[in-house]
């Protein structure tokens, strides 16, 4: 075995409580019986009581979950194997409201309240979506909630669909600034080759880095619940790591499946390449196309450097031709470049509110936009 794995003594700190914010996916195997298309309810509360424990003990914790499609195939009686795409939609509309609903009774238990959150390939690619999905989901944490996230399989077709769960929820640590994604699973791990064909397998306990020789060791899709395969966990891998964030492949099976990880639990761990900060920086600074220019004043510059967000207060100028989302560069009033950000506004509407209070926002144009023309999140500063 190459230096891209290390033994499992280098994962003994690896536990889901030694995290800040933590996506967990689940999987369709796992939550819904596969003979009787129910709700394993007993399971379910189990990991919503696990939940529940990091999230008492301040982490963020959210959840990317399957389920809906398996759950609605049973309550319209579909039969088993593949549907065709308008039996899985409406499958999908029927399943997503008792799958809401499951969550929110479990996790009201805890006092905890569940938001959900339905996302399409576009809403984590395309940067106004983007930004829009991120500051919704970031204001449910802020209020204590668990944002329960899926894909919105009653409108995604084959060309605008991610297709499994797995990168989706990738996509989201990347885009929420995750440090940890944990992908349960009908399976404890990536292994050398996979364990039920080959007796000589090998569980991978650590991977440093993802190289063609890991690559090779990914399989095809597991069962007809699942879209997901091996390739898929290995591709979600490179998504979470290249953004900053540790990634665990577990046994998702057994009751309280997080805590099994805390206790010691099989896993195979792929560890990230910086961290989420730093990286979402790195993007932003150098790897987008800047569409306009923000020019600020002194004390905006120094606000911005004690960490705070740019205010439409401080704007003297706005210039070019950008969108909401679009990348741009901010510039002192000496005309020296601070940073780069990610704006909040439509140049027209950057140009209305451009030296105004936030308070005067919704009088100006008519609705009531964001506080910030670039929020802190959004935003990378020279030297940082």
């Amino acid at each position: 075995m190459s230096a891209a794995v290390l033994s499992a003594d280098s994962a003994v700190d690896m536990k889901p409580e030694n995290f800040r914010r933590i996506v967990v996916k689940i999987g369709s195997a796992l939550l819904v019986d596969r003979a009787t298309g129910r709700l394993r309810e007993e399971w379910l509360s189990a990991l919503v009581d696990d939940v529940a424990a990091l999230a008492s003990g301040g982490r963020d914790v959210l959840l990317v979950s399957s389920g809906a499609i398996a759950l609605g195939r049973g309550v319209l009686g579909l039969p088993g194997g593949i549907l065709k795409l308008e039996e899985s939609q409406a499958a999908a509309a029927v399943g997503q409201i008792a799958l809401a609903r499951a969550y929110s009774e479990r996790l009201d238990r805890h006092s905890i309240r569940a938001g959900q959150i339905l996302l399409t390939l576009g809403d984590t690619e395309e940067r106004r979506r983007y930004l829009n999905a991120r500051s919704t989901i970031g204001t449910l944490l802020r209020l204590g909630a668990v944002p329960v996230i899926n894909e919105n399989d009653t409108v995604a077709t084959s060309e605008i669909r991610y297709g499994d769960n797995d990168r989706l929820a990738a996509r989201v640590a990347s885009m929420m600034g995750a440090d940890l994604l944990v992908l349960l699973s009908d399976i404890d791990g990536l292994y050398t080759a996979p364990p039920h064909a080959n007796p000589d397998a090998r569980l991978i306990p650590i991977v440093p880095k993802i190289t063609p020789e890991i690559e090779a060791m990914a399989g095809g899709a597991a069962s007809e619940y699942s879209r997901g395969g091996m390739k898929t966990k290995v591709d979600a891998a490179k998504i979470a790591t290249a953004a900053g964030a540790t990634m665990a492949i577990a046994l998702g099976k057994p009751l309280h499946p997080l805590r099994q990880i805390s206790e010691g639990g099989t896993a195979t761990w792929f560890l990230p390449e910086g961290n989420p900060v730093t990286e979402r920086k790195k993007w932003i600074s150098g790897h987008l196309e800047t569409r306009g220019l923000i020019v600020i004043d002194a004390g905006a510059v120094r606000a911005l450097r004690s960490g705070k967000s740019l205010l439409p207060a401080g704007v003297r100028r706005v210039e070019g031709r950008f969108q909401r989302g679009d990348a741009i560069i901010i510039q002192g009033p000496s005309g020296e470049e601070v940073g780069r950000g990610l704006v909040a506004y439509d140049m027209a509407d950057a140009e209305r509110i451009a030296g105004r209070n936030s308070n005067e926002i919704a009088a100006i144009l008519g609705y009531s936009g964001r506080a910030a023309m670039v929020h802190r999140d959004d935003m990378a500063l020279r030297g940082e």
